[in-house]
C-alpha cells in the first residue's frame, strides 16, 4: 500500500487504509480512503437518512453519489474517508484545503488550516462519550500531518447539536458566514495547541 500526503492532507488510492488507531473503549479504528464503488451502499444509506439533512446530499441517486465521490477522489485538495470501528463503518469524513473550497471565499484562511466535514453513521456497541472519542480520533488523524495547524468546521447555524458538540470538544466559535450555496454556517476552529493541551 502506498499512502501519499500533501503538506496538510493525508490521501491514498481508493480503499487504502491510511491510519489505524486503538481506543480503549472503541477498539480498533481504521481510516480508509473512500471507495466510490465498494463503499456506495453504506454511504448512500447514511446521506439519505433524515438525520443527515444538513449534509446536503440526500436527494442524490446512488449513481450521482458515486460520481460525486469519484470526482472528489481525483482531487488533490479534497479527500473523503470511511472510518471503521472493529470493521463496522461508523463515519464519513471529508478533509480539504479551505482556500481551494467555497469556504475560502468567505473567511481568511490561514496556511495551516484544514477543513473537515464528518457524518456519524452507525455506532456499534454503546460506549460512553462515543462522539467525543470519535472526534478525538479524527483530530489525531488530521494533526498527524505536521503542517496541519488548525481544524476548521462550518456546521449549519441551525444544526444546534453539531455546534454544541463542537464546543464540547474544544472548538472556539467564530462568526457566521454565508457560503455561495446560500448556506449560513457557524465557523469554529480547533488549533493544534488547544488540541494538544486538551485532556485525552
Amino acid at each position: 500500500m502506498t499512502t501519499t500526503t500533501t503538506a496538510r492532507l493525508v490521501s491514498g488510492p481508493a480503499g487504502a487504509v491510511v491510519q489505524v488507531a486503538a481506543d480503549p473503549m472503541l477498539g480498533r479504528i481504521e481510516i480508509s480512503v473512500l471507495d466510490p464503488v465498494a463503499d456506495l451502499d453504506v454511504i448512500h444509506r447514511w446521506v439519505t437518512a433524515p438525520t443527515a439533512r444538513f449534509w446536503g446530499l440526500g436527494d442524490l441517486t446512488r449513481q450521482e453519489l458515486s460520481e460525486l465521490y469519484a470526482y472528489v477522489d481525483g482531487l488533490d485538495t479534497h479527500h473523503a474517508f470511511v472510518v471503521r470501528r472493529e470493521g463496522l463503518p461508523i463515519v464519513l469524513l471529508q478533509t480539504y484545503e479551505p482556500e481551494h473550497d467555497p469556504l475560502g471565499e468567505v473567511y481568511a484562511a490561514q496556511p495551516g488550516d484544514v477543513g473537515i466535514h464528518f457524518l456519524l453513521g452507525d455506532r456499534g456497541a454503546p460506549v460512553a462519550g462515543f462522539t467525543t472519542r470519535v472526534a478525538q480520533v479524527l483530530s489525531a488523524f488530521v494533526f498527524s500531518q505536521p503542517a496541519a495547524q488548525r481544524i476548521v468546521i462550518e456546521p449549519d447555524v441551525g444544526n444546534d447539536r453539531a455546534v454544541a458538540r463542537a464546543c464540547l470538544f474544544g472548538f472556539e466559535l467564530g462568526p457566521h458566514v454565508e457560503l455561495p450555496s446560500g448556506k449560513v454556517g457557524q465557523l469554529a476552529f480547533l488549533t493544534r495547541d488547544r488540541w494538544e493541551q486538551s485532556p485525552r
